[in-house]
């Protein structure tokens, strides 16, 4: 959040310049924060909203989804968890949804007779939400796992796979939450963002997701679009 106002005027110089040469590009965004600069992409450039996309938390799904894999000692292909919301401290893990081969994840464990323990579960998603910092803190930066991240956002745009992925977009309606960028699962192919999938979450999760938004909504509105 650190970077809003200065990557924000980065983007108003960009973003013109982008729109002047090329109006039917798909706009991916990455710079942080993800959900801001999405947002501010999208009102920059006044593309439809299929076409403006951030990298989201792509990534942090993924990092749940390979410490699930770890826990249960099963490959993390097949472990489907979302984090949703902000990329960012705000973020939410959709517990109610995680599941492997169709399980949920409280009938799984006695399946590989690991236990079930939400505690544990929820160490695991800390350790995902606060990655960057301790990457940030050894190395300075992080490039390479977002990197991959992307990666995965064109290939499934070039390809036209109609993949669900977790990616920053604009919603109306979605909990309660409108007007805003944010990162939820949606189907991705060569038009863009093709359907946003409202996940059904549970009433804890419903909650956090809309505080998450409040917080991206505040930062949105310090800025002079």
């Amino acid at each position: 959040m650190e970077l809003a106002k200065v990557n924000f005027e980065i983007m108003k110089q960009i973003i013109p310049k982008i729109t002047e040469y090329n109006k039917k590009c798909i706009f991916l965004v990455v710079s942080n924060p993800s959900d801001v600069m999405t947002y501010a992409a999208l009102k920059l450039s006044g593309f439809p909203k299929n076409k403006v996309i951030g990298s989201g938390t792509i990534l942090d799904s993924a990092r749940l989804r390979y410490l699930l894999g770890e826990h249960l000692q099963i490959d993390p292909r097949n472990v489907h968890a979302y984090i949703i919301g902000e990329h960012g401290d705000s973020e939410v893990p959709v517990w109610s949804l995680a599941n492997v081969a169709g399980i949920r994840l409280k009938d799984y464990c006695p399946i590989c007779r690991v236990p079930y323990d939400p505690k544990h579960f929820n160490g695991l998603f800390l350790k995902v939400r606060d990655a960057a910092y301790e990457i940030i803190k050894r190395k300075g930066r992080t490039h390479y796992a977002v990197a991959l991240g992307m990666t995965r956002i064109v290939e499934s745009i070039v390809r036209d796979e109609n993949a669900v992925l977790t990616v920053s977009c604009f919603l109306e309606d979605y909990h309660g939450v409108s007007n805003i960028c944010l990162s939820v699962p949606v189907i991705l192919n060569r038009s863009g963002i093709k359907e946003i999938i409202k996940l059904p979450l549970d009433q804890k999760e419903m909650e956090e997701f809309q505080k998450s938004a409040a917080i991206i909504r505040e930062v949105n509105e310090s800025l002079e679009f």
